[in-house]
């Protein structure tokens, strides 16, 4: 994350790209789970989205989008996180590559998605434990609705994210349309493992962030 950014012209990306993650989610970050203690908290019936499968947000008014930019860090005062990010894509099984495990405090913007305030859904991902204990998003799942997200990003500007639901989801039936669907808007899903643990078979789930951008500095 320290080399410099010149990006003048947007890149190309694969409009596969995002729709891969319906698979890679519920598969790559589901590798580090332990047997911590309580678990990670779980979302709040309060916090979740409220409207019938396949509803799309639409918010009366947003900011304009940004231009293409990479994403630098996460911010997220609710919960105490102030994180770098990497660039993660996909392995050469085609899976994505999480931030690696012994890295706990680090999260992943999957570069070959949409940047954070760009028009479009972008993806931030991040383990919520590994062998030693919680990692960077343990408090994902006690977010509320209204709670803010910050990405600073290389070119100088910070996007910022109002999150409007928090949604846990079975791997075995991730719904990657309604998580990674276009809106028309510049959205933002923190994703992180969920649901029960097992030792034989980690994580059940995965929980899901859903946020808009409501400003930009």
């Amino acid at each position: 994350m320290g080399a410099e950014f010149d990006d003048p012209e947007p890149r190309r990306r694969s409009p596969w790209g995002v729709l891969a993650l319906v698979m890679l989610t519920g598969i790559a970050l589901m590798k580090n789970g332990v047997d911590v203690a309580l678990g990670p908290p779980q979302p709040a019936a309060a916090a979740s989205l409220g409207r019938t499968a396949g509803e799309t947000f639409a918010p009366l008014s947003v900011p304009k989008g940004l231009p293409h930019a990479p994403a630098e860090r996460i911010l997220i005062p609710a919960i105490g996180v102030d994180a770098p990010l990497m660039n993660v894509g996909l392995d050469p099984d085609g899976w994505i590559e999480a931030p690696p495990a012994d890295s706990p405090d680090v999260a992943g913007w999957y570069q070959n998605g949409v940047a954070p305030g760009e028009r479009g859904t972008s993806v931030l991902v991040g383990h919520v434990d590994n062998n030693a204990g919680p990692a960077v998003f343990y408090g994902l799942g006690t977010l509320r609705k209204g709670n803010r997200i910050e990405v600073p990003r290389l070119d100088g500007k910070t996007a910022v994210f109002e999150v409007y639901g928090v949604e846990v989801y079975s791997k075995h039936d991730f719904p990657g349309a309604r998580v990674y669907g276009e809106t028309g808007h510049p959205e933002l899903r923190v994703i992180t493992c969920g649901g029960t643990w097992s030792r034989a078979d980690g994580y059940e789930g995965n929980v899901v962030v859903f946020a808009r951008m409501v400003s930009s500095r």
